[in-house]
């Protein structure tokens, strides 16, 4: 019986001894081990908040412990804020006696908001570093991010709050359609390249004003923002060739405000370029990447042929649509659309179109999804048809991932309706019942010196990486050498900036191999 007793009574001992040690702490002394000694938040704009990034931090003794301090080198005035397994403690930028079980880790969370001025001049990093321990005796893991000064265009705001808006339309019911955005005054209507642009809102040209870009200039959108040229109004973007396809400097690119790697490839991150009704716009040497639609242009201007002229413009990862006519009048060359949640040239509601030497291509793989979508009328109860006068593509490749990618939608067999395909490559499957009985794509003489895709190894464009944006072909592609003579003439160089043979390759670039690394 004593046997027992002293086995329950050791048992007892031993259990409230395991019980005192998990909470006893004793101080840290630099045996903490990090996930990275420097975390790096990448290039944010000045004032405007950063991603959060996250340090695990690490007790590696079989101790329990208690940090004495973890803090931010500048102290209170520092632009970091951290927070510390979701303690916030003096004001994000200070925590005291922050316990640890032996062998266990804490997160924790990095973010910033600073000002240009505040960086090195020299190269504009602005840096601090988490302090962990006692003074003179800290654990250091450093904080480094790039900032970039930037001019800033966005709507008033009374002193009530009330936000400047501007008119975008009138309602079914008549009521105006309003949205948060401003007009550019006369000190805003040509962009230089000193300084990115971050918009906020809606930025509108005013009719009978011209915005003029520059080669080079970079502009970024925050969410749900938009250029907006109003009727009458002109957008001139003037980049040019770079010497080198890899580093363009020279080319003006439009996309989100968010800087972070994780944010490169993310549509819908903006709204659109919106081109209205009698507004004109040429827009040479432009990518667009990671908006909702990124061209949207609806109506025309009488005075002149085409109201949207594009010459070496690129388009990728849009929500929705890449360049989206409504009865608009729109030429382009060496035009390039890749991967939209929709359709990635889409043409409606009538109107007039010329492309030379273009590549529209998505890869999503839906029956939602094409890369060219013709059509004579706007979906409603009862659809309103305008004529397509002209719909023409010369020396293009038109692809992706569906069966057909080339969709054309004629209210009725008597619309007007002209379309026609010159030396392209397309997309198209003449098995289906769809299109075997559709006399739009029986037309032979719509469809003049076409390679026709049936499928996915018939007379393949072998684009280098279309998942990531690389349409330039090889030399193994079909459309190498099958351009017509007279379509070039309209654009002698490829979007590379290129000469291209007589008889060159269909599509925005010129053939060759991609490099290996």
């Amino acid at each position: 019986m004593r046997t027992y007793i002293l086995l329950f009574v050791s048992a007892i001992l031993i259990s409230l001894s395991s019980c005192r040690s998990d909470f006893e702490f004793s101080s840290s002394t630099g045996q903490l081990g990090f996930s990275k000694d420097t975390v790096y938040l990448d290039t944010v704009f000045t004032n405007i908040g950063s991603s959060t990034y996250t340090l695990k931090v690490y007790n590696k003794t079989d101790r329990n412990i208690s940090i004495p301090t973890i803090q931010l080198g500048r102290g209170m005035s520092s632009g970091y804020r951290i927070t510390v397994d979701g303690m916030t403690g003096n004001n994000n930028r200070e925590f005291h006696n922050v316990e640890m079980l032996a062998k266990d880790s804490l997160f924790i969370f990095i973010e910033t908001t600073a000002d240009v001025a505040q960086a090195n001049p020299d190269n504009f990093l602005y840096t601090d570093q988490i302090q962990f321990g006692e003074t003179g005796n800290f654990q250091t893991v450093e904080l480094v991010t790039l900032i970039q000064d930037a001019v800033f265009l966005f709507p008033n705001r009374d002193s009530d709050g009330t936000v400047e808006t501007i008119l975008l339309g009138i309602d079914e019911n008549g009521q105006e359609v309003r949205a948060d955005g401003f007009m550019l005054d006369n000190s805003e209507l040509h962009w230089t390249n000193e300084k990115p642009y971050v918009i906020y809102g809606y930025a509108a040209i005013p009719t009978g004003r011209t915005l003029t870009i520059d080669e080079g200039v970079r502009v970024h959108f925050h969410d749900s923002s938009a250029l907006v040229a109003y009727n009458g109004s002109n957008l001139n973007i003037n980049g040019t060739p770079s010497p080198d396809a890899a580093n363009p400097v020279n080319e003006v690119i439009f996309e989100g405000d968010r800087l972070e790697p994780e944010y490169s490839d993310i549509s819908g991150q903006w709204l659109a370029i919106w081109m209205m009704a009698g507004s004109r716009g040429n827009f040479n040497n432009l990518t667009i990447k990671n908006a909702t639609i990124g061209i949207f242009a609806s109506g025309y201007n009488t005075s002149v042929p085409y109201s949207l002229n594009l010459n070496n413009v690129q388009v990728y990862n849009s929500a929705s649509t890449g360049i989206w006519g409504q009865t608009a009048h729109i030429r382009g060359k060496n035009v390039v659309i890749n991967t939209s949640g929709s359709t990635s040239l889409l043409c409606s509601y009538g109107g007039k179109y010329n492309f030379v030497h273009s590549t529209f291509n998505n890869s999503l793989n839906s029956s939602s999804h094409s890369a060219l979508t013709i059509s004579n009328y706007a979906q409603g109860q009862t659809p309103e048809v305008e004529p397509i006068d002209e719909a023409t593509f010369r020396n293009c490749i038109v692809y992706g991932s569906n069966p057909t990618e080339v969709i054309l939608y004629r209210n009725s067999p008597t619309d007007v309706f002209n379309y026609s395909f010159q030396n392209c490559l397309l997309k198209i499957n003449p098995y289906s019942s769809s299109i075997a009985n559709d006399p739009l794509y029986q037309n032979t003489s719509a469809f003049l010196n076409c390679l026709i895709a049936e499928d996915n190894f018939t007379n393949r464009p072998f684009f280098w990486d279309a998942n990531n944006n690389k349409l330039n072909i090889t030399t193994e592609s079909a459309a190498v050498g099958q351009g017509d003579a007279a379509a070039t003439n309209e654009a002698p160089n490829d979007i590379l900036d290129v000469l291209r043979p007589t008889a060159a390759d269909l599509g925005a670039y010129q053939a060759f191999d991609q490099p290996t690394d």
